[in-house]
């Protein structure tokens, strides 16, 4: 997260405003047939885990032959959209300065094979995943980090049209860790032996779960790339650069809940292949309580402070920039507590209703937010209306999860919806409290916020977050800490 930060402050110095905003709006163009991979990533994770789940070995190899068959056509596919109906959109419709259109079409070519690269690795990397190797898998995003920082380096010291050279670069950096995971997924794992094993009716039921996860994968896209297109239309590259620094804050702050998540998905998956229902919703709950935790812990002290921290990261703080960072912070809170809801249907195979009346809502963003901008009101009009659908999303997802597997809508309110509530509230009224009562500005002033805010959220979460069973078995790993390192 940290290096990550550190990237975005590296790179928007080194762009400019401008240049920053393009290259996110014009790899955005790409991002818009990333729901192709999007869709084909979820049905391959979840084939592999249930695969492991029910203990059928044989069926591995045919999974994974399968997916990289699929996934393969799926990179041509994006290539062929994107060097047609995409480079129409590029060419008629993006709002990018005259001085500058040479270098965004560079961006929009490096970008296109950096994300075929991305897709053929889509099945290596669930892989790893599906055989919990978190060790690895964190390894590999570690050094992935690290080389984007070379490549932030590399690029303040060059003279060069450093747009066009950062895309290059980029490029580069994908094609390593492909190899990296190509590599360690033939050594460690039997089943990644590529051989041209067709079985039609894997390949069915595989396109077909993919089919359905399209619908859902395509409104999340619209979600976020078109609306940052449709911001570029209405205003300008800098509205961008804005949102883009919104989004690496998110990002980073994400990362947390994020890795979290990718753990727990294997053991959901698996447990309904086993037919373990009670572990499963275990899992479920704990994980959508726990997912929240995480995220709000590091959320509040960026909420609270966004325009300090945001100017002593960025030397040059885009206009709209804080306000895109505490609205999308809201937003992907809301959010947090409904990954393992969706990771619970994709379990089950039966993602046919949930997509078209989940993916329906998602997809509302873009008209409504339309129709916002061409009112008039302010850019951060369309986070706004991102919340409200997220909070329509998510209950919509309680109510046929229910009708799926039989799961208990009202004791999740309880235990998990209610328990975030009541940790939020109690945290940001004691940190808010403290804001008002010393109004301490500077360096000092966000030391001490931040402290107070980082304790009361630890403190709320552990007495009034937390069950019993839950702070016993804390206290419990803490002891076996200490005495371990005594």
């Amino acid at each position: 997260m940290a290096i990550n930060l550190y990237i975005s402050r590296v790179v928007l110095n080194a762009l400019g405003v401008e240049d920053f905003g393009i290259y996110n709006v014009v790899g955005g163009v790409v991002l818009m047939f990333s729901f192709l991979n999007g869709a084909m990533a979820a049905g391959t994770q979840r084939f592999l885990s249930y695969e492991l789940g029910a203990e059928n070995i044989s069926q591995l190899n045919k999974v994974f032959n399968v997916a990289i068959f699929i996934h393969f056509f799926i990179g041509l596919a994006v290539i062929i959209l994107a060097e047609t109906v995409g480079l129409w959109f590029f060419n008629t419709q993006m709002n990018i300065p005259d001085a500058r259109i040479d270098a965004a079409r560079w961006v929009y070519q490096f970008a296109i094979f950096s994300f075929f690269l991305s897709v053929v690795q889509v099945p290596y990397i669930a892989t790893i995943i599906a055989h919990e190797k978190m060790n690895v898998y964190a390894c590999i995003g570690i050094f992935e980090v690290f080389l984007k920082l070379g490549v932030a380096l590399v690029l303040s010291c060059v003279v060069l049209d450093k747009l066009k050279l950062y895309a290059l670069l980029l490029l580069f950096v994908v094609g390593i860790i492909t190899c990296v995971y190509i590599v360690y997924c033939r050594k460690k794992f039997n089943e990644c032996v590529f051989q041209f094993l067709w079985d039609r009716k894997l390949f069915d039921t595989m396109a077909s779960y993919a089919g359905w996860s399209l619908f859902g994968s395509a409104a999340s896209m619209v979600s976020n790339q078109g609306l940052n297109i449709l911001l570029n239309i209405f205003f300008n590259p800098t509205i961008n650069a804005a949102r883009a620094v919104a989004f690496q804050v998110n990002m980073a702050i994400q990362s947390f809940t994020t890795n979290f998540q990718i753990a727990v998905n294997p053991q959901i998956v698996k447990s309904y292949a086993k037919g373990d229902g009670p572990y499963m919703m275990s899992l479920i709950f704990q994980s959508s309580k726990y997912s929240f935790f995480l995220l709000y812990l590091i959320a509040l002290p960026f909420f609270l402070e966004c325009e300090v921290i945001l100017k002593l990261w960025l030397n040059t703080v885009p206009q709209y920039a804080p306000i895109f960072c505490k609205l999308i912070i809201i937003d992907t809170l809301i959010g947090s507590v409904s990954n393992s809801l969706m990771i619970a249907v994709q379990a089950t195979g039966k993602i046919k209703v949930y997509q078209i009346i989940v993916g329906t809502i998602l997809l509302l963003n873009l008209p409504c937010s339309y129709i916002f901008l061409r009112f008039g009101f302010l850019p951060e009009s369309t986070m706004y209306v991102c919340i409200v659908f997220s909070m329509i999303a998510l209950c919509a997802r309680l109510i046929l999860l229910h009708k799926l597997i039989k799961f208990d809508v009202a004791e999740f309110v309880r235990k998990v919806l209610w328990s975030a509530l009541k940790v939020g509230c109690i945290s940001f009224s004691i940190t808010f409290l403290f804001v008002m009562r010393f109004s301490i500005e500077g360096m000092m002033g966000f030391i001490l916020i931040g402290s107070v805010s980082i304790f009361s959220s630890l403190g709320t979460i552990y007495f009034v977050g937390l069950n019993k069973e839950e702070r016993k078995f804390i206290r419990l790993k803490i002891i076996q800490m200490c005495d371990r390192y005594a």
